[in-house]
């Protein structure tokens, strides 16, 4: 199992739905949250991507100088991004993070932001353009010299000069319910995403990939995106999870679920039927609680508990298939070292030091100073 965090581009804050308690979006803010997680031993971060966010690509590269094993997930726009460009903006960042990026193939899902961008197909158009984007930005990142004429993008003696670290290239991820995105998936990804809904629909969702996969002849890798609340008290937990939409009223609800409706995304659409606006029967699910999508889009799913009941649940998802686990909560930089503190002993996590030991010693004040990374050929000590 490997655990990534999320960097809150788009701004963050103790609440959802209101301006109480908000945080906005700095280099030095989104510095902290990575150089945390870097620290506690998440294997990555994932960077949204859209018109409210900083550009992730910028981010990752600024963040990737500042951080040391710490991988960065970053978005390709098929339609928005010629994919000579994307490719060479790929190698690139993947040298000079020492093959530290994984791309997120993002196709869009709301009509009316895309138009803002320039882009006008329709729903299986852009999926159509997504297959033949990937498949010149595949080739160009195995160092191929590529020619190519499809139906919507066409290229001639293209090809990227410096290849990446990762070969044939960084993993592509990518997340799509709908025909058209499973399609395309099984045809190019590594890693199949899903959001958060009930073990029961995952399992049928990567039931499914892994059949269109096997008759392509490949095999995919799952992963899903989580938002999580977790405390050391299951009470404490729920309690937290109201507490986060306590400023959120029917109207915020109702205008938020109105832009949603808008959009063609499948994955959306899933994700507002599990909740139907409805804020006072959200635990869909054992421990997993719908409350985040009342007025956020895309993952609006969190599993809520203490840490046994968390683990426990994760678990299950990874019986399923989920090796990746891209979770997140409010707000992000406290919430990412609660969540490695509570969660990551019960969690099979492969140790990325495993030259350290994690340790805790006590002040001769009695102050707990906990995971104190300290080199095996080191001595306990008295901290002074």
């Amino acid at each position: 199992m490997e655990v990534f965090w999320f960097i809150p581009t788009h701004g963050d804050g103790r609440y959802l739905g209101t301006a109480n308690g908000a945080r906005a979006v700095s280099f030095s803010y989104c510095k902290q949250i990575a150089q945390a997680v870097d620290e506690l031993g998440y294997s990555g971060v994932l960077i949204p991507t859209g018109k409210s966010c900083e550009d992730p690509w910028i981010v990752a590269s600024t963040l990737a100088s500042v951080t040391e094993k710490l991988k960065f997930l970053v978005a390709v726009r098929p339609g928005l991004m010629s994919p000579a460009v994307a490719a060479r903006m790929a190698a690139t960042l993947d040298r000079f993070s020492k093959g530290r990026l994984l791309v997120n193939v993002v196709a869009g899902g709301d009509p009316v932001e895309l138009a803002g961008e320039g882009l006008f197909l329709d729903h299986d158009t852009r999926y159509d353009l997504t297959d033949e984007f990937l498949t010149i930005w595949r080739k160009l990142l195995e160092e191929e010299k590529v020619d190519f004429e499809g139906d919507h993008l066409r290229i001639e003696g293209g090809e990227v000069l410096y290849p990446t670290i990762q070969t044939p290239y960084p993993p592509l991820y990518f997340g799509g319910s709908s025909p058209a995105a499973m399609d395309v998936a099984a045809d190019h990804v590594d890693v199949y995403l899903t959001w958060g809904e009930p073990p029961a629909q995952v399992a049928e969702k990567i039931e499914k990939m892994k059949k269109l996969a096997a008759e392509k002849g490949r095999k995919l890798r799952f992963g899903i995106r989580l938002h999580v609340i977790v405390r050391e008290t299951e009470a404490a937990a729920w309690q937290a999870a109201e507490e986060l939409i306590q400023h959120v009223d029917d109207e915020t609800i109702a205008a938020a679920q109105k832009i949603y409706s808008r959009m063609d995304s499948e994955g959306q659409r899933r994700m507002a039927q599990l909740h139907n606006g409805d804020r006072f029967n959200l635990e869909i699910s054992p421990n997993l609680w719908a409350g985040v999508g009342l007025v956020r889009g895309g993952a609006g799913t969190a599993l809520v508990g203490d840490p046994d009941t968390v683990a426990e649940r994760m678990k299950e998802y990874a019986d399923l298939g989920i090796e990746t686990f891209i979770l997140s909560g409010y707000p992000h930089l406290e919430e990412a070292y609660r969540t490695a503190e509570l969660l990551f002993p019960k969690l099979p996590i492969k140790n990325e030091n495993d030259d350290l030991n994690e340790r805790a010693f006590i002040s001769p004040f009695g102050e707990m100073i906990a995971n104190q990374k300290i080199p095996k050929n080191k001595s306990a000590g008295v901290l002074k």
